[in-house]
């Protein structure tokens, strides 16, 4: 019998939900308050809520509409459906969260955790494959079809927003709302590949046998060796290649210069790594092994 509810369609719901109270949060309790329009449709409510009073939840689900029209046309049935879920919860929370407690009154402080805050809410929200509606859709949009960063198309996005807020507040606050904007963008890239970073090493050394047998024995990393040509010498040598978790890097390092003290290296910053040694679950797809026998 076919499930109706997967457990990835329950784990969507959770970061949605999640996400989208920590919005609301973030909203009544820091960007409202000191009126940062940190792009969106939070900004937008700001902005309308300053100039007519109106409720910030009714504006929330007026813009909703047609936004929500493009996303099935342009994302599809699947990241729709979860963006009606999102922006249909989203209000609700903004509503039941509005008599919560103002953080801080103070400016910068609210620009700096309100661009946190939001941006973990927005990372939590788009790491379900969904959207809280509003200019969000947008910015998935431009993430799929622009094939930049979330977090970049955030920042294009939001950014149209904040200049709108001209009209309702002095340049002070909307020179925070970009630093809030800036953070949001930021923070939610930082969200959609998580925490857990890696470095990605590149070694020259005429040494690179004994560097590659204490890697891949001593160590117990996977290396990849490429051919090279020195540029000056034209004289053939080898690279060797290495990703590893940022915590095993100093060990690494010493043990090369260990080595050859006069080794060249390179270390990158990797973010997204996958395949064996590093995704459990590709271990687990690549093998067909049971998570129990684990």
């Amino acid at each position: 019998m076919k499930k109706i509810v997967t457990s990835q369609q329950v784990q969507d719901a959770f970061f949605v939900s999640l996400g989208a109270l920590v919005l609301a949060i973030s909203i009544n309790c820091i960007l409202l308050p000191n009126q940062i329009v940190a792009g969106g449709a939070n900004g937008i409510s700001v902005v309308i809520n300053h100039l007519f009073g109106w409720n910030p939840a009714i504006i929330l689900y007026a813009i909703n509409i047609p936004l929500l029209i493009l996303c099935f046309l342009l994302l599809g049935k699947e990241v729709g459906l979860k963006t009606i879920f999102g922006s249909l919860i989203y209000p609700f929370f903004v509503g039941i969260t509005s008599h919560l407690p103002v953080l801080t009154h103070d400016l910068f402080l609210a620009a700096l955790f309100g661009g946190i805050v939001t941006g973990i809410g927005l990372g939590l929200v788009f790491r379900g494959n969904a959207s809280t509606g509003g200019t969000a859709i947008i910015s998935q949009i431009v993430h799929k079809y622009l094939h930049v960063s979330l977090g970049v198309a955030i920042l294009f996005v939001d950014g149209l927003v904040i200049l709108s807020a001209l009209i309702a507040f002095d340049t002070d606050v909307v020179l925070f709302s970009i630093i809030s904007l800036f953070l949001i963008g930021r923070v939610v890239d930082m969200v959609q590949v998580g925490l857990d970073r890696s470095k990605n090493v590149m070694i020259i050394s005429p040494k690179y046998a004994e560097i590659k047998e204490v890697l891949t024995t001593t160590l117990d990393k996977g290396v990849t060796i490429i051919p090279i040509e020195g540029g000056y010498s034209q004289t053939s040598s080898k690279l060797l290649m290495t990703v590893m978790s940022e915590k095993d890097f100093p060990q690494v390092k010493e043990a090369i210069l260990t080595i050859d003290e006069t080794a060249f290296f390179i270390t990158l910053n990797a973010s997204e790594v996958h395949g064996r040694g590093f995704s459990l679950k590709k271990v687990v797809d690549d093998y067909g092994v049971e998570m129990n026998q684990l």
